[in-house]
């Protein structure tokens, strides 16, 4: 990992010289930028925004069909046809960016914890609860302004 480190310090070396908790938030902001620009442009947005809405109005109808346990199970099965394609659009964007995020992680690791024990970074968690907490607060923030699927 010693290679990888001197190519993200040289990435990001700038935004570690802030200090805690900036740091840690301006890589995160750009982390999730950067993987939700890829499941934008790798997946097809309108076909999933359709999917989901379909997905949305059948778990309606399932709601008002507690009392009809058959026509509630044919609708469970209009369902699962619409997940599985879900699942296939997600899954191309989900491959690209594994491997860079598990390096980044690996990296943010090293950064961020001193003699075996993790740096405190906000609300007294650790980097990692922090770089979760900021990636859910920013992916929220950046799905919505790039009207992201």
């Amino acid at each position: 990992m010693a290679f990888l480190s001197g190519f993200f310090d040289l990435i990001f070396g700038w935004a570690i010289n802030l200090g805690a908790p900036y740091n840690l938030m301006i890589i995160t902001f750009i982390i999730t930028l950067f993987t939700t620009l890829i499941y934008k442009f790798t997946t097809n947005q309108e076909r999933l925004k359709s999917i989901r809405e379909e997905m949305k109005n059948i778990q309606n109808e399932i709601k008002g069909l507690k009392s009809s346990p058959e026509k509630m199970l044919e609708k469970q099965k209009q369902l699962s046809p619409l997940m599985m394609e879900s699942y296939k659009h997600i899954f191309k964007p989900m491959l690209i960016t594994f491997l860079p995020l598990i390096l980044i992680l690996g990296w943010l690791r090293e950064t961020f914890t001193t003699n075996g024990e993790d740096i405190k970074i906000i609300f007294g968690l650790s980097w990692l609860w922090s770089y979760i907490l900021f990636s859910v607060i920013f992916s929220i923030i950046i799905r919505k302004v790039l009207k992201v699927y």
